[in-house]
């Protein structure tokens, strides 16, 4: 898939930028952008380990929802400082992350994905059960705290350019990850496999190295999204939310940039907008989206646009039959002697 020039590039991300900085001021309701910004992270996550690295996983929710009771606690219990919390947080899912992909990285293709939803299943029971996750009411009235002391975080507007400061840094964490040459190997290894290990690399490392880079991201996620919304549940914990990042990678534009984050974006817009107004049909109308974007959109929004440009900017093939027929040089001299 060809990439936007660089130029085009760098305006298209400046713009993008710009929008989301005024989000706020354009009518756009603070808590809602930052909800679709970690969902943004937490796909922007996913995307790094399937879109390219070729890797599906079934149990990403229990990275990020390790991350969200971790965080919460800590925050609410441990009283700790919100920077603190969110970085033990991410250390959870990383931690978390290495001992699954460890295990699950043994194995290919859907074996590979029905692990990490078996070892994600036993996570969520563990929240279920386990004393300081609160059961089934989950952890309710988490404080935000101040940021390194002095930051309040209690306001919307200073929390959402909190919240969009991480995710632009983790957006750029990971368009450097995917360009520099272990992002290479990562393609080499989703493209063909037996080749990559032909050529001498180690093909498990770098594949548990994206597994735990990724359940890090996805930890990031989820603390955010306490610290933001106050609570962590089960259905954070849940392989319902495994499915929902999917979708919101394919109908973005898996191993594109910006697609996962358009992808849920738009998840997000439609739960949000949708569930006073039809209840809990939102989910049928979500799963009639999916497949029309299958049917129509295979590529995802971000990936048929880039296509389509790629059309568009590629040049024109002549006809072989219609090209100039070869004339000798002694032809081409006579001609213009004439």
């Amino acid at each position: 898939m060809q990439a936007l020039p660089p130029r085009t590039e760098r305006l298209a991300w400046g713009l993008a930028l710009a929008l989301l900085a005024a989000a706020p001021f354009l009518g756009v309701y603070p808590v809602f952008a930052m909800k679709a910004l970690c969902y943004a992270i937490f796909a922007c996550a996913f995307n790094l380990l399937l879109g390219f690295t070729g890797l599906l996983s079934f149990g990403h929710a229990a990275f990020m929802g390790a991350a969200a009771y971790g965080t919460g606690w800590l925050v609410a219990s441990a009283h700790w400082p919100p920077e603190l919390a969110l970085a033990a947080g991410v250390l959870i899912a990383a931690l978390l992350g290495l001992a699954v992909g460890a295990i699950a990285i043994r194995r290919q293709g859907i074996y590979f994905a029905m692990i990490t939803l078996a070892l994600a299943q036993m996570v969520y029971f563990v929240c279920l059960q386990a004393p300081f996750t609160g059961g089934e009411d989950g952890l309710q009235g988490v404080p935000r705290g101040k940021l390194f002391g002095l930051l309040p975080l209690g306001d919307d507007l200073t929390m959402y350019y909190a919240v969009l400061a991480v995710f632009v840094a983790v957006f750029a964490a990971i368009v450097r990850i995917v360009r520099s040459p272990y992002g290479q190997v990562l393609k080499a290894i989703r493209e063909n496999e037996p080749r990559a290990v032909s050529l001498g690399y180690a093909v498990d490392r770098y594949k548990l190295l994206a597994f735990v880079l990724s359940t890090a991201l996805a930890g990031l996620a989820g603390g955010l999204k306490t610290l933001v919304l106050g609570f962590a549940t089960l259905s954070d914990v849940h392989w319902t939310m495994s499915g929902e990042v999917v979708l919101m990678t394919l109908l973005g534009g898996m191993g594109t940039f910006a697609g996962p984050a358009v992808g849920a974006v738009t998840i997000i817009g439609l739960q949000d907008y949708l569930a006073d107004r039809v209840g809990a049909w939102v989910t049928v109308i979500i799963g009639l989206t999916f497949i029309v974007c299958v049917l129509a959109f295979r590529r995802g929004f971000v990936g048929e646009f880039l296509a389509w440009r790629a059309r568009r900017s590629a040049p024109v093939q002549t006809d072989p039959s219609e090209a100039t027929p070869y004339r000798s040089s002694r032809e081409d001299a006579g001609a213009e002697a004439a």
